[in-house]
């Protein structure tokens, strides 16, 4: 595992904008202006739309050089060259809130990474419309915060769900196998800030028991897709897939055993790249700088 980044002198940018002329030049000279040395760098043409997507680790030397200077003195090169951009400090831990329903094999695996510092997030609360994992959001110390959702209570739940991400200041939200479905109104509040698990098999099985139904059909693949979430259900850009080979040898429960652990893979992958500020969103799609 690499070290990680020292807190106020590590920053990470990351960018956006129409293709043209001299964008690294300005990018690279605005990091020598300011005592910046270049760590990580990576960057992407879009020659279909026409767009340039980069992202870039670096460091500082000069001891006054703050996070708000950087944003503020790189303002004017943005708008020069019409660029999106994101700066923030490489070391600040992403403030993710993890929502859970009845499985928690996602959930179980992205607080042991995280445990051991696999995973450069914070935890201020898991949210559950069931009470099951209580227990082990209470083990890892962790608010548990059961909000129960019905076809009446669906707006007041999501305005409770709201007012946390308000209070704990949430970067990231993270539907670790949880099975409801958001409204459109909240999906387009997370826009770019929520990112969801599912199985491989949609559209093809979708409903009660895929792995069965799957199994009926005599499956050779097994896999799992994380992507943002958006109004549009299960068809949000997508981070990250990952997929296993399974035989006629597999009954029901061991596709089971098998789907969910590539789910909590491929899950814990997309947070990663997520909190390290890898993934940005090129319309339906998604540049990931690995």
């Amino acid at each position: 595992m690499p070290p990680r980044p020292h807190p106020g002198r590590e920053f990470v940018l990351t960018l956006s904008c129409p293709d043209q002329a001299g964008l690294v030049h300005a990018v690279s000279g605005f990091l020598v202006s300011h005592s910046g040395n270049i760590l990580e760098s990576q960057q992407f043409d879009d020659r279909l739309q026409g767009r340039f997507f980069m992202r870039v680790h670096f460091d500082v030397a000069d001891p006054e050089t703050s996070l708000e200077r950087l944003r503020a003195d790189f303002a004017p090169v943005a708008e020069a060259y019409r660029i999106g951009w994101r700066l923030h400090d490489a070391a600040a831990p992403t403030r993710t809130l993890i929502m859970v329903s009845k499985y928690g094999h996602c959930l179980n695996d992205l607080l042991f990474r995280k445990s051991t510092g696999a995973l450069n997030i914070e935890v201020p609360a898991i949210v559950s419309n069931h009470r099951d994992f209580e227990p082990l959001a209470r083990s890892h110390g962790i608010p548990f915060h059961h909000i129960p959702v019905t076809p009446h209570s669906k707006a007041e739940a999501e305005a409770e769900l709201l007012e946390l991400m308000e209070r704990f200041e949430i970067d990231l939200v993270v539907l670790a196998r949880y099975m409801q479905i958001l409204s459109d109104d909240l999906c387009k509040r997370l826009d770019g800030r929520a990112i969801n698990i599912h199985h491989s098999f949609l559209p093809s099985f979708k409903g009660a028991r895929p792995y069965l139904q799957a199994h009926q059909r005599g499956v050779k693949l097994v896999g799992a897709t994380a992507h943002y979430v958006t109004p549009d259900l299960d068809e949000g850009p997508i981070i990250e897939q990952d997929v296993v080979r399974v035989d006629h040898s597999h009954d029901p429960d061991e596709l089971v055993t098998v789907g969910r652990d590539v789910e909590a893979r491929v899950l814990a992958r997309a947070v990663r790249w997520h909190s390290e500020s890898r993934i940005l969103v090129n319309g339906h799609h998604t540049v990931v700088f690995r």
